[in-house]
């Protein structure tokens, strides 16, 4: 079988190239990317992968059974149409099956929902496609709160809207391992699952940070509109209130519902007692 993944020069399609690479080895992987320059050595062949490219793409495509689509990073209204390319070409390409990376979130309400609304409309034109498919909806990742422990001390406080609802985070490399089980295995075929570790507040993340950095963070609520100003400041006015609108998804309680990983994966997500003990 040869399996081809998008966006691998990407944290995510990365991870899950690298995933396959070193646990199937009787299989193909090749690997897309808008810049193939940017790829490193994944020590696979690489070919141009631009969503904005139906030629492209179907050329791209030749020769491969299954398809692992990496969601977009354009602007929702953008990306819908960029992925509903690369679901053409692949049915044109004679490509099999698709597995599609979407995201748990808000579908109304906050201003992460039209994020969410771009990756249902995906899942919807991935199901229509004919061919055999599955989705993984993510969760939301764990390292940014490791990669920002610097600003975190600085300030001496996790602040954000959360409040006490929990968030069923996961790691790339969790995730990795798990669509590499979607990829290869026509059991999930037809479904929509949820990937994620054990849901955690906040504070509890604190406690996590603290252990494993010897620091002393305590959690402190803001209000949504107060933390989307605070974002929007040090993230700029796309990417600011699209964290808060996440922020404002956990404090709902949309990130905190069963995880299908297990079931997936055939073991349990990483503990996060695990995870931080190995920071």
């Amino acid at each position: 079988m040869t399996i081809a993944v998008t966006a691998v020069s990407g944290q995510l399609g990365g991870a899950i190239a690298r995933a396959l690479i070193e646990t199937q080895p009787d299989q193909t992987i090749i690997g897309l990317a808008r810049t193939p320059a940017n790829v490193g050595d994944l020590g696979v062949e690489i070919r141009a992968g631009d969503y904005g490219r139906p030629d492209q793409l179907c050329a791209s495509l030749a020769g491969v059974d299954t398809l692992l689509l990496v969601s977009g990073m354009d602007a929702p209204d953008a990306r819908i149409q960029q992925h509903r390319n690369v679901i053409d070409a692949a049915k044109s390409a004679g490509v099999k099956k698709i597995v599609y990376t979407s995201i748990q979130g808000v579908e109304q309400g906050t201003a992460f929902s039209p994020v969410v609304q771009s990756n249902r409309q995906t899942e919807s034109d991935v199901r229509a496609s004919g061919l055999d498919y599955a989705i993984g909806r993510n969760g939301i990742y764990i390292e940014p709160d490791v990669e920002y422990i610097e600003s975190y001390k600085t300030r001496g406080e996790i602040a954000n809207s959360a409040g006490a609802g929990k968030c069923g985070y996961t790691t790339r490399s969790e995730l990795a391992f798990a669509y590499t089980s979607l990829l290869t295995n026509d059991i999930f075929n037809g479904q929509t699952v949820n990937l994620y570790g054990t849901p955690i507040t906040q504070s509890q993340l604190a406690d996590y940070l603290n252990n494993a950095f010897g620091t002393s963070l305590v959690y402190r609520e803001m209000t949504p509109d107060e933390f989307i100003a605070d974002r929007t400041v040090e993230l700029g006015d796309f990417i600011g209130p699209i964290i808060g609108g996440i922020y404002e998804g956990i404090r709902q309680g949309i990130y905190d519902t069963p995880s299908d990983f297990q079931a997936v994966t055939g073991r349990p997500h990483q503990s996060w007692e695990e995870y931080f003990s190995a920071l």
